[in-house]
C-alpha cells in the first residue's frame, strides 16, 4: 500500500503561539515529531502541511518535505485534505492510506503509527483509526486539552468530549480513556470527510472526530502501550521535555 503521513502544523495556536518551533531540549518540536515519523517502515512518504513559511524553511532546512496550505483552514483534516490533493497531483501517485500525525506530538513513537495503521490494512471496512491510551489522574482528566472519549463494547467511538466523561468524577477503577492524535484515514474517506459540512458538535468540542460520528459513519478505536503527551500550553512543553531526557 501506499501509504503517507501528513503532519499538519501552524504558528497561529491561541493557546500557545509558535509552538511548533518551540524547542524541546535544544530540538523544535516539529523536528522531534517529522524524525520520529519517518523511522516508521509502513509510511512511504513523510511531508509537514503548514500555512506558515516559517516552518516551511525550518523543514525545508533540516531537509525535509513540506507543503504549503491556505490559512483558512480551522481543522487539522482539512489541512491535511489540501496537501493530499497537491501532493497526489504533484507526485502523480494515488495513495491509500493517509495518517495524520498532530504537529504537537513529539513524543510519538513509530510504532504507534503500525498500532494504527495494521488494522486498516488487514480490514478494507475500517475507514478511519484513532489511538486511544489511559487517563491516569484527575488533574488530566479535567483538562479540556485533553480530549476524552467513550466507546462500545467492539470500540467503536461513541463521543469524544474535552469535558469529563464518562463522569464528572474521576474513579481510578475506571479505565478512562484519552484520544492519542495519530489518526489514518482511508484516502477516499478523507475526501468523503472534506465534502461534509463541519457540524454543530465539532465545532462546539472543536473536535474533528464529531464530524464522523454526527454524520454516522464510525470511528474505531485501538489501545496503545505507548505514552504520549501532546504540547497544547507551555507547562506540557516542560513537561514533555522531562519525559524525553
Amino acid at each position: 500500500m501506499n501509504i503517507i503521513s501528513i503532519i499538519p502544523a501552524r504558528m497561529g495556536s491561541s493557546r500557545f503561539p509558535g509552538k511548533p518551533l518551540a524547542l524541546i531540549n535544544g530540538i523544535p518540536m516539529i523536528q522531534h515529531v517529522y524524525e520520529k515519523v519517518k523511522k516508521n517502515k509502513l509510511i512511504t512518504e513523510v511531508v509537514v502541511a503548514t500555512c506558515d513559511k516559517k516552518i516551511f524553511d525550518f523543514i525545508k532546512s533540516i531537509g525535509g518535505k513540506v507543503v504549503m496550505t491556505s490559512i483558512k483552514h480551522k481543522r487539522a483534516s482539512d489541512r491535511c485534505y489540501e496537501a493530499l490533493k497537491y501532493l497526489e497531483k504533484k507526485n502523480k501517485i494515488k495513495y491509500d492510506i493517509v495518517v495524520m500525525v498532530q504537529g504537537d506530538e513529539p513524543m510519538v513513537h513509530p510504532n504507534m503509527i503500525n498500532d494504527a495503521v495494521k488494522p486498516m490494512i488487514k480490514n478494507l471496512k475500517i475507514n478511519i483509526v484513532n489511538l486511544i491510551s489511559n487517563i491516569k489522574n484527575n488533574s488530566d482528566y479535567i483538562n479540556p486539552n485533553f480530549i476524552k472519549v467513550v466507546y462500545d463494547k467492539d470500540y467503536n467511538a461513541l463521543y469524544f468530549s474535552r469535558s469529563p466523561i464518562p463522569n464528572t468524577k474521576f474513579n481510578k477503577k475506571v479505565k478512562i480513556k484519552k484520544q492519542v492524535c495519530i489518526i489514518p484515514f482511508r484516502r477516499d474517506f478523507l475526501i468523503k470527510y472534506n465534502k461534509m459540512q463541519p457540524t454543530t458538535l465539532e465545532k462546539l468540542e472543536s473536535i474533528d472526530m464529531l464530524r464522523v460520528l454526527e454524520n454516522g459513519y464510525k470511528v474505531k478505536l485501538f489501545k496503545t502501550k505507548y505514552f504520549s503527551h501532546a504540547v497544547d500550553t507551555k507547562s506540557d512543553l516542560r513537561k514533555v521535555e522531562k519525559y524525553l531526557k
